[in-house]
């Protein structure tokens, strides 16, 4: 009995040494890759493009037929012909890292008792060494933006790059979100599979005035130069009166939308909407009032029976034509590998590509306050990208060939490359696996 329960314990480390990926070491060389297709991030592409990265920082970005290069001053040259590179994509609003299996409690620590917890830190839950984290990785999902759930205030945001030893290590931007539900002024009765009617939330009204008088209870706490007790709650709050902090609110009705707006506007916050389903509805409004839209989940049916069943397809060119920034989203923790396929979904209904990559990418990054350091192939960011052959947003043609993070080639392998390789072998069929 004592040899069958170390043999498996045994197994167990096994398994979950071989999910495990030792993260890349530093760049030790500098890299140029010539040839290549370029997507800056900001509209604009260069179609004979060169890179050039050293010590994780992008150092050149130029096109191959005008620029002058000693190619013999770098430790290493690429050539990316045939290639398309494309700033790493950021995943806002995700679970990554706290979640593994939906299914399973002890593997979800993603929220706290309690309805209001803005002292919550997500980031200091973020597992990195999550089995899911390389599927993300393998897509072209570098950074992302680890959100708590659960209550009116869950907590606080943190945005973390994909490959790390420990939470320390993958912090990007370490606590600068706040998250805040939003009510929903109707609901619908039933559930997916049974759908019932809409019904009016006559709790709608007071929870708003809940909401009002915690934000002004946390501004006065602000204000006090020295208050008489230390509390955790509005100590975290404090960011969001001196710009510090960025506001998420999760909202979806064009009413609630505009009036979370609207009640954030009388203690001069501009917050970022989250879901967003009815944003194309007022977009003259989100514009006037400086709002972006972070959109979830774009291949979704639409939030009211007589909306255009491809209403969640088109809104992200709608919000485009209006000039409304906005990036996409999915939730969730495993759901992030398809998130550049939500991008691809709009482009099939109109929308730009190139607006399509800067919605995955400079969107995102401005939206989070780190636009200075990644979202755009530009001179002095991290070089935070990937090599892709084929089309990124297609999931016929996509394929990842590299990837890299703060110039760290890192490693793009993930449990389903490993399975369609053993069984490829068993079977003798010939497929091309990038490891």
């Amino acid at each position: 009995m004592k040899n069958i329960i170390i043999g498996i314990i045994g197994l167990f480390l096994t398994n979950i040494m071989m999910a495990q990926q030792t993260p890349a070491d530093a760049q030790k060389e500098s890299i140029l890759i010539k040839n290549a297709t370029l997507h800056i991030g900001n509209g604009e592409v260069i179609e004979n493009g060169v890179i050039a990265f050293d010590k994780g920082k992008i150092t050149l970005i130029d096109d191959a037929t005008t620029v002058k290069l000693d190619e013999s001053t770098y430790g290493k040259v690429i050539d990316g012909s045939g290639k398309d590179i494309y700033p790493g994509f950021i995943a806002p609003n995700t679970q990554i890292g706290l979640i593994e299996i939906d299914a399973v409690r002890a593997t979800r620590d993603n929220r706290e008792v309690g309805g209001i917890n803005p002292s919550v830190r997500s980031i200091i839950s973020y597992n990195t060494d999550s089995r899911v984290t390389p599927t993300i990785r393998s897509n072209g999902i570098l950074l992302a933006q680890v959100v708590p759930e659960g209550g009116r205030i869950p907590g606080q945001s943190s945005v973390v790059q994909l490959d790390a030893w420990n939470w320390e290590d993958a912090a990007y931007a370490t606590d600068n979100g706040l998250h805040l539900n939003w009510p929903a002024p109707f609901y619908q009765t039933g559930w997916w599979a049974e759908p019932g009617g809409i019904e009016k939330n006559d709790e709608y009204g007071s929870t708003l005035d809940d909401i009002r008088k915690y934000i002004k209870e946390a501004k006065t706490y602000n204000d006090m130069t020295k208050p008489e007790k230390v509390n955790l709650k509005f100590e975290a709050m404090k960011g969001l009166f001196d710009g510090s902090k960025k506001l998420y609110i999760q909202v979806n009705f064009a009413k609630a939308i505009m009036e979370a707006v609207l009640l954030m506007e009388e203690f001069d916050i501009t917050p970022v909407i989250v879901g967003g389903k009815d944003s194309w509805q007022i977009t003259d409004f989100l514009k006037e009032h400086n709002v972006s839209i972070i959109l979830s989940n774009v291949q979704s049916l639409p939030v009211r029976e007589d909306d255009d069943i491809d209403q969640p397809y088109k809104t992200p060119k709608i919000l485009s034509d209006a000039g409304v920034p906005f990036a996409f989203s999915m939730g969730g923790a495993w759901e992030q590998r398809n998130l550049i396929f939500q991008a691809g979904q709009a482009v099939a209904f109109g929308l730009d590509y190139e607006k399509a990559i800067e919605g995955l990418t400079l969107n995102t990054a401005k939206i989070m306050g780190i636009d200075d350091k990644t979202g755009s192939l530009e001179e002095g960011k991290d070089a935070n990208f990937t090599v892709v052959e084929g089309d990124i947003l297609d999931m016929r043609t996509c394929k990842v060939e590299d990837a890299y993070i703060q110039g760290r080639h890192i490693d793009i392998s993930n449990k389903q490359k490993a399975l369609a390789k053993k069984f490829s072998e068993k079977y003798g069929i010939e497929i091309e696996v990038k490891e």
